[in-house]
């Protein structure tokens, strides 16, 4: 019996502020960036849930994606009670720019699967034509 995840409603995931960390590495002769992402999951709802992993979707800028997904949310895994919130922060490390899509999957204080997305945000390189020179 393989239970669907519902989306739960009145669970909510939001970007608090995104930030493109200056300094850059370069690695085998590619710039790499780092965005780092501060996220707030609220709890709306009536009832207790316990996030239990996390997957991210990178739509990359050369048409390739990337997917990230793993248990855990910054190695915890909270539980959010009604009316409370869960934030953290992390980061993306990427020489492309690219959409970032995402959502948070976990358990309510009924054993039901439920997940809450979060809004797509742009993980935008300051200068593509510094990154890459194909792409000016």
């Amino acid at each position: 019996m393989n239970e669907e995840s519902t989306e739960l409603e009145g669970l909510q995931a939001s970007l608090d502020k995104l930030v493109h960390h200056k300094e850059k590495s370069t690695v085998k002769g590619i710039n790499l960036h780092a965005f780092i992402y501060f996220i707030t999951i609220r709890n709306l709802s009536d009832r207790k849930v316990t996030l239990l992993g996390r997957k991210w979707i990178l739509a990359n800028s050369d048409g390739t994606t990337t997917v990230v997904e793993g248990d855990k949310i910054v190695g915890e895994t909270p539980t959010i009670g009604s009316g409370e919130s869960f934030s953290y922060n992390s980061y993306h490390v990427t020489h492309l720019s690219a959409e970032a899509s995402g959502s948070f999957h976990g358990l309510d204080e009924f054993n039901k699967k439920v997940h809450v997305r979060i809004n797509p945000f742009r993980l935008d390189l300051p200068d593509e034509s510094e990154v890459d020179p194909s792409h000016s």
